[in-house]
């Protein structure tokens, strides 16, 4: 990856928290807990995979720097939203705590040297990823989400009694 096109995800990286706020302040609290059907999930369940994501995110960007070539773990993660019964955690929590996940974590990249970013792991599923991948995949996570969450609302505007 270029380095310019790195900074600019680096700065992607480093905004999410404030795009997330800002997306779910749009957002009325009574339809937090809107399923479109039982596959998707509500905002809610959206906040709460964000944040847990995001410890995952937080693991695995130090497994690149620390230990490199080490195999992580992987998740599924509709199971964990069932099995951990996102719909009992607190979204205020889970915001308070991807806020210092996300900022640990770039504090951490902003200034890595380049050889770092080539380092690799092994996920089980999508085999080997850099660094770079890494940034790409977190970079665009909440944008995505925050995506899934305007389809969240439209679907829930459309199904108000």
């Amino acid at each position: 990856m270029e380095v310019e096109e790195r900074n600019q995800l680096i700065s992607l990286y480093g905004n999410a928290a404030s795009l997330l706020s800002e997306a779910v302040a749009g957002l009325p609290s009574e339809m937090w807990q809107y399923k479109p059907s039982p596959a998707q999930w509500s905002v809610h369940e959206i906040i709460i995979h964000i944040t847990d994501s995001e410890v995952n995110s937080y693991i695995r960007c130090r497994s690149f720097i620390a230990d490199p070539g080490k195999t992580i773990m992987a998740y599924d993660q509709d199971k964990w939203a069932i099995k951990l019964r996102y719909h009992d955690q607190s979204t205020t929590d889970a915001m308070e705590l991807f806020r210092g996940l996300r900022k640990a974590s770039f504090e951490l990249i902003r200034n890595l040297s380049r050889e770092i970013w080539s380092h690799t792991i092994t996920h089980p599923e999508q085999g080997v990823i850099t660094m770079d991948d890494w940034l790409r995949i977190y970079a665009d996570h909440i944008p995505l989400h925050i995506r899934q969450m305007k389809r969240v609302f439209e679907s829930w505007k459309g199904n108000k009694p």
